[in-house]
């Protein structure tokens, strides 16, 4: 497939443009040249030095990922930004970047994963971020405790859940934003919820589930976050590309 055609149906599938104004991060195409083709894509949560090499190594033509590298650009191509950057010249291979359109695309997105983990339905958009959503929320088919949610995010994501178990013992409605959500304690309580689930916390989040009377569910940064990227993976297939997944977990 042209890399061109390849970006635009991405562009277009994960509505970059519309966050272009509230996120920090540049969404699109960050790397590369809009010319030639992408036959193999490389998939990663983040963009660094182990992942773009690993992408090379695999002979990948594009790597997509959730953290890219500018985050509001930089002045100078030295140091770090040079060392991530020029591997991925010298080999053409692009990098491919969907922060906040991939956290709140309501079926390829890192929440819609997640909420296809436990099992909720009735699901709407979550988190209002200026104009767009960042996650989703929805109502369990089968009433969790805060016990039952834990196991399950631990078995099903490969991680150690924290929990601030300070809301109601019956868990049904759940709001879901991934990677460091907490600051959507306030929303998840204004909106009725019983429990809001994310990545990492914050020194404040606990007295502040605690005092709104909020179950809050910390299931690591990256442990949340795998789930957009392999999604456009399955998309990429069906335009009959060949992908491959970098797992690099951080443990945050």
């Amino acid at each position: 497939m042209r890399r061109q055609t390849f970006v635009s149906r991405l562009d277009d599938r994960l509505r970059t443009d519309d966050y272009a104004d509230v996120d920090a991060s540049a969404n699109g195409l960050q790397v590369g040249r809009a010319e030639g083709t992408v036959e193999r894509v490389a998939l990663a949560v983040d963009a660094a030095e182990a992942t773009i090499a690993e992408a090379i190594e695999r002979d990948a033509d594009c790597l997509l990922v959730h953290h890219g590298l500018a985050w509001g650009g930089f002045d100078r191509l030295t140091g770090l930004h040079y060392d991530r950057i020029e591997p991925l010249v010298e080999h053409d291979v692009a990098l491919y970047v969907s922060h906040l359109p991939l956290d709140g695309h309501q079926e390829l997105g890192n929440a819609a994963g997640l909420a296809d983990v436990l099992g909720l339905g009735s699901r709407e958009p979550f988190g209002e971020y200026g104009p767009e959503y960042v996650g989703t929320r929805g109502t369990a088919e089968d009433t969790y405790d805060a016990d039952d949610v834990a196991t399950l995010l631990d078995k099903e994501l490969n991680t150690e859940t924290q929990v601030l178990d300070f809301g109601p013992n019956e868990i049904e409605d759940v709001g879901i934003i991934t990677g460091s959500g907490v600051d959507w304690v306030e929303a998840a309580a204004d909106a009725g919820l019983d429990a809001l689930v994310t990545g990492e916390g914050k020194q404040k989040a606990y007295h502040e589930a605690r005092d709104r009377g909020m179950n809050v569910f910390l299931a690591g940064h990256y442990a949340t976050e795998t789930f957009g990227v392999r999604a456009l993976g399955r998309l990429a297939e069906e335009w009959g590309i060949e992908t491959t997944y970098i797992d690099h977990p951080t443990g945050i």
